[in-house]
């Protein structure tokens, strides 16, 4: 799972970085494939050696939520395309579509399983199943990728003043570029080594030097998040509660169903008390919550009577709260940074949560090799109520872009 989340942060990395001079569209094409393919070489093979390749390269998610290139890339079109007033709003109903999503699919999957299992008793099958639902899935994301409109795309960057005599326009934005004359025909230049990395480099874009001072504090709290929620991936919650609480898959399905509807429709109230408090606040004061019940969550002893439903109960209200701050965060990530930065910074702040998140995931599978899970999910806890008290300090006077 490690191994698959460095998969994930060096394709995001790469691809959202040369989004807005290479499309959009193009880059969203590509996730939609790398995902279709990861599902077809899961639902065929089953040597580990190829399946860890496939989750390298693929698109597969072991914490459970959106990955690569496609969430940078979307918040960055949803921020262009909507007014700056409406943009929590937006934001809101992008987050609850999500995770709508994701409530259904859980439920669909852990039944699936647990009917395919209980024919046949082949759990490789079943899975199997699963990962080839992905992948038509992938299929049919790429369809609707090709349907997009170019109002998705990036505004051209404003050309510079060109200069009334010397160089012409486009040498004079190219960093080092020689002074020629206007009558020089510029297929008479000669590839230099240079010339490659300037046109390389010319793909990348840059971050200004106020964005960059934002950008480094954001990354860092972001990644302490991040790294806690590595430790409380679902993937670990689902294996706590398979071994410590002996849940079935169905009944797994429907829990996880029940904490994404909770956390659906959560994402609304996020709205008024955004417009109350503003983005920052909100983030802040529906986070602390989860992360106090998310730490709550491996104390109920293992009991069908009291224990189990209990611990169930305190997943259930973590996930009340949980996604609230989603919006929010989005909405303040556009405020303070730059039109033009945004796919850039986006990428950057993903890659590093997905880096991060790595990390915890390695850290989870030690804790839980040992049976540690209140230092496992507690931990994770106080990680996430750190990082709220510390992002309310840093960015509290912070004022839109």
């Amino acid at each position: 799972m490690t191994l698959t989340l460095l998969g994930d942060a060096v394709i995001s990395l790469v691809l959202t970085a040369i989004t807005d001079r290479v499309g959009r569209r193009r880059i969203l094409s590509v996730g939609c494939l790398l995902m279709a393919g990861s599902g077809v070489v899961f639902a065929l093979s089953g040597n580990f050696w190829i399946l860890l390749l496939a989750s390298i390269v693929g698109v597969i998610s072991p914490s459970g939520n959106e990955i690569g290139p496609f969430r940078a890339v979307e918040e960055s079109v949803l921020a262009q395309l909507t007014p700056t007033a409406q943009r929590p709003d937006m934001f809101t109903w992008y987050a609850l579509f999500g995770t709508a999503g994701t409530a259904l699919g859980s439920l669909f999957s852990g039944g699936i399983v647990q009917i395919l299992h209980g024919q046949d008793g082949d759990g490789g099958a079943a899975y199997r199943a699963i990962f080839t639902m992905y992948a038509i899935l992938g299929v049919v994301m790429f369809l609707m990728t090709l349907a997009l409109t170019s109002a998705v795309e990036a505004a051209p960057a404003q050309p510079a003043p060109a200069l009334a005599t010397g160089p012409s326009e486009e040498s004079a934005l190219l960093p080092g570029a020689e002074r020629s004359s206007p009558n020089k025909r510029s297929d008479q230049t000669p590839i230099s080594r240079s010339n490659v990395i300037q046109s390389i480099h010319s793909l990348f874009p840059s971050i200004s030097q106020e964005s960059r001072s934002i950008l480094s504090r954001l990354v860092v709290l972001f990644a302490l998040d991040s790294f806690a929620s590595g430790m409380a991936a679902p993937s670990w919650i689902t294996y706590f509660f398979i071994t410590v609480h002996s849940l079935a898959p169905a009944v797994l399905g429907t829990l996880f169903l029940v904490t994404n509807i909770l956390g659906s429709f959560s994402n609304l109230l996020a709205l008024p008390l955004s417009r109350r408090l503003g983005t920052l606040k909100t983030m802040v004061f529906t986070h602390l919550p989860s992360a106090f019940f998310l730490a709550l969550v491996p104390i109920p002893p293992a009991s069908k009577t009291f224990g189990t439903p209990l611990a169930m109960s305190l997943l259930a209200l973590r996930a009340c709260t949980q996604s609230m701050d989603q919006a929010p965060r989005q909405a303040f990530l556009a405020a303070v940074m730059l039109p033009a930065e945004r796919t850039a910074v986006m990428g950057v702040v993903n890659t590093v949560k997905t880096l991060m998140q790595a990390g915890g995931v390695g850290l989870s599978g030690i804790l839980a090799g040992r049976q540690q899970w209140l230092l496992l999910l507690g931990g994770a806890g106080a990680l996430k109520a750190s990082y709220d008290l510390l992002l309310l300090w840093n960015f509290s006077r912070m004022r839109s872009r």
